[in-house]
């Protein structure tokens, strides 16, 4: 059964954002596939204002999420990828929400929008990154029509991370 997806505004991350991320995010099973616990409140603050120059410099970045209430309930968007291993030189989406914000379609909706805005700005395809047993970004990949493309070994973990893809730019052969 398809549910409707709820209503979600995406937005240039502010200064106040980063606050709010660091809030939402502060939640062992948030940040469970993203090195186990939340990061100080600096590194939401460069983070922030790292995504307003990509956004600046690109037309894209990882944008705050908002729900109909104004509330923020995470991040989706694109960035390069910023590892030195992995499928480095391409663009990354990818979602992170609030706990109480899991499993009402948010993470979908936003990630939607994102490949709209990536596709108007010529971006020819995506990848994302996503940790075996994260089944939720998993599902959301999929949702969007990603398919798992290949793996690469994760300095960090004792783990091969999944790489999906998905093209963006329609070829045209004459």
């Amino acid at each position: 059964m398809n549910r409707a997806l709820p209503v979600v505004r995406l937005r240039v991350p502010t200064d106040e954002d980063a606050v709010a991320w660091h809030r939402i995010f502060d939640d062992p099973d948030v940040m469970e596939f993203h090195g186990g616990r939340s990061a100080e409140l600096y590194v939401y603050e460069e983070l922030t204002a790292r995504q307003r120059r990509h956004d600046a410099e690109r037309g894209f970045c990882l944008w705050t999420m908002v729900d109909e209430s104004g509330q923020v309930v995470g991040f989706t968007g694109a960035q390069p990828w910023p590892q030195d291993w992995g499928p480095t030189g391409e663009i990354e989406i990818g979602w992170r929400l609030g706990r109480a914000y899991w499993g009402q379609g948010y993470a979908t909706a936003a990630a939607q929008m994102t490949l709209e805005r990536l596709r108007a700005a010529g971006v020819p395809d995506v990848v994302a990154m996503v940790r075996p047993g994260n089944e939720r970004s998993i599902s959301v990949a999929k949702r969007l029509g990603m398919e798992l493309a290949e793996t690469f070994t994760h300095p960090r973990y004792n783990e091969e991370a999944l790489c999906f893809r998905l093209p963006l730019q329609i070829s045209h052969i004459e």
